[in-house]
């Protein structure tokens, strides 16, 4: 901040009137700039007025000297004005007003008259003890307008500070009045800030930690309390901090937030909320390229999603894909194994509870998932687990998007996308009675059925080659990849357990090979087995088309015989027919005892 005397115009300008009236001589005052900013008699008319030429002036301002011109025109600072010789006062004293060592302006003091110039100039050794002191007053005026300008830009920067967190603040002096109320204070307790300002915090918010400091003079962290107003109840977890000067009690500042904002904020920290583009949804077949291509589509709606397909085709890695595509990317993605999750949690892990909903519930309650992916998506794995019971509430969040908590007397507002998936067949448990039709059909919005690996077995080796490269990363190993016969080995093999199941061959493979490529000898022994039997089977097929072809040729061989006869002449049209020789024929007789 650059200091100025404008800052304390009408303060420098009472000193000017001030110093005139004592010394019955004019002053001006300027800044650095040779602004005039005080002036009195014929000179207050040019104050806000620049000075034209100003030589004495900026010398003054240069040396931080006091200066006595006794005859104007005639002094070596004269010689370039262009006034020289007909000055306009007749004699002046010129003081530097000094702040940290740099001038910040200068007091003139000027005679106008003969009986002015005399009083300056016999009474100067008094006059420069007088004006000296003027000057200093003047600069520490300045330097107090400056702090005390620091102390409102940082009161008002510390106040928008307070007033952007997110925690609510409440300040107290020692009396225990409330003297400050931050924005989310009154958003959190929803009162507003002239409510409560100037009250005592005792009467305002005796369940608060305000009042308990102002007794005991230590802060207090972390506690659970209740502010109840009304029928407004609402729990908080709040610290409280004693402010001290001199070891002397000033007062106090109180934080809080809501119990559920912590434990929501806690509970997305857990959440691997990494996202995934479908980039990295491997593979270019034209099955899974149609399946990329229909879940980018749907990503930008809002509609819910169900996911077909069996275990290990990934389904979690496209709905993390359709969120991170929608709208809501930049809001939790929370997944949901319903199958993982005991059945006596899962209502209370899904919808939450509040405080006493049962024996051992936390003080304060918990929010469900739900609550905690709200603006969001949802993603419910292996729905097709979930208890009937529990079916009944999600329907409800799909067509109202509210919940309610386990013990909890209020609906709860959600704004959450749904995307489930399952690898059972949902509408044959429909007609077994396992499973909710109208939740089937609320769900069933938009299918989207990922295709095994079986079936794009051309996706196979570029998924090998990224987790080989994985594995090399992780492991510090350097495979250069698979032999030809390890290579078409996995190419036939079933994938029962699909990419999930590819991934754990590789990673076995990778610990166990010490050549640099895979071979076949480091696969597991179930994909070593599926070669040998894969061999008996194309031996026993081969053994089973022999025996065709025997039966074929002894059925065409007797019904030519029947029809062109036995004799020479009717062979030698057989062989004809068939394309054969007659050698060949003869032979083929006789292994069929024909002859």
């Amino acid at each position: 901040m650059e200091l100025s005397l404008l800052s304390t115009q009408g303060f420098v300008q009472s000193v000017a009137e001030a110093l005139a009236a004592v010394m019955k001589i004019e002053v001006e005052i300027v800044d650095s700039e040779l602004l005039r900013v005080a002036g009195t008699g014929r000179l207050r008319s040019e104050v806000g007025v620049k000075q034209k030429r100003g030589f004495v002036n900026s010398f003054v301002l240069k040396t931080g000297e006091i200066f006595l011109v006794s005859d104007p025109g005639n002094h070596l600072l004269c010689s370039a004005c262009d006034l020289k010789g007909s000055c306009f006062y007749m004699s002046g004293v010129f003081c530097p007003i000094t702040v940290d060592g740099k001038s910040i302006g200068l007091i003139s003091l000027v005679s106008f008259t003969k009986e002015q110039s005399d009083i300056l100039l016999d009474n100067y050794e008094n006059i420069k003890s007088f004006i000296l002191k003027m000057a200093e007053l003047l600069a520490t005026k300045v330097k107090e307008e400056e702090n005390l300008q620091r102390l409102k830009i940082t009161s008002n920067n510390l106040k928008a500070i307070v007033d952007s967190i997110q925690e609510g603040i409440i300040a107290i002096d020692k009396l225990g009045t409330i003297t400050d109320f931050n924005v989310a204070a009154s958003d959190i307790l929803r009162l507003g800030r002239n409510e409560v300002m100037g009250r005592r915090v005792q009467d305002a918010f005796p369940s608060l930690l305000g009042s308990k400091i102002l007794k005991v003079h230590e802060q207090i962290l972390e506690r659970v309390v209740t502010y109840q107003s009304g029928k407004k109840r609402l729990q908080l977890i709040s610290s409280a901090f004693p402010i001290t000067v001199n070891n002397e009690f000033h007062g106090a500042v109180e934080s809080f937030r809501l119990v559920s904002d912590v434990q929501r904020v806690a509970s997305r920290i857990g959440f691997t909320n990494y996202k995934t583009s479908f980039d990295e949804i491997l593979g270019n077949s034209v099955l899974i390229s149609q399946v990329k291509e229909k879940a980018y589509k749907v990503a930008v709606g809002e509609s819910t999603v169900l996911i077909d397909g069996e275990s290990g085709t990934g389904k979690e890695l496209f709905a993390r894909a359709i969120h991170s595509e929608s709208s809501r990317s930049k809001k939790p993605f929370v997944a949901i194994n319903c199958c993982a999750i005991p059945d006596n949690l899962l209502e209370s892990e899904l919808f939450g509870y509040d405080e006493g909903a049962f024996t051992g519930a936390k003080h304060g309650g918990k929010a469900g998932k739900f609550e905690l992916a709200n603006g969001g998506s949802v993603f419910l794995d292996e729905i097709g687990e979930m208890p009937l019971y529990l079916q009944a509430k999600l329907l409800r969040v799909l067509q109202e998007r509210q919940i309610d908590r386990v013990g909890g007397v209020r609906s709860i507002d959600l704004d959450i996308r749904i995307i489930a998936a399952t690898n059972k067949n949902l509408g044959k448990m429909v007609k077994e009675g396992e499973f909710r039709e109208d939740l089937y059909y609320r769900l069933h919005v938009i299918p989207i059925t990922i295709p095994p690996l079986r079936d794009r077995k051309e996706d196979i080796p570029c998924i090998l080659e990224h987790f080989l490269s994985k594995f090399n990363r992780l492991m510090n190993k350097s495979f250069e990849g698979f032999t030809p016969e390890a290579l078409d080995l996995l190419m036939h093999y079933p994938w029962q357990g699909n990419v999930r199941e590819l991934q754990n061959i590789v990673e076995y493979t990778c610990n166990l090979e010490t050549h640099n490529r895979i071979t076949i000898e480091s696969l597991p022994l179930r994909v070593r087995q599926y070669k040998c039997n894969l061999t008996d089977n194309i031996y026993s097929f081969g053994a089973r088309l022999s025996d065709k072809v025997r039966e074929v040729e002894l059925t065409a061989l007797t019904e030519a015989l029947q029809c062109c006869g036995t004799t020479v002449e009717g062979k030698e049209k057989i062989a004809e027919i068939l394309g054969i020789s007659r050698a060949t024929l003869y032979r083929k007789l006789k292994e069929h005892n024909l002859l």
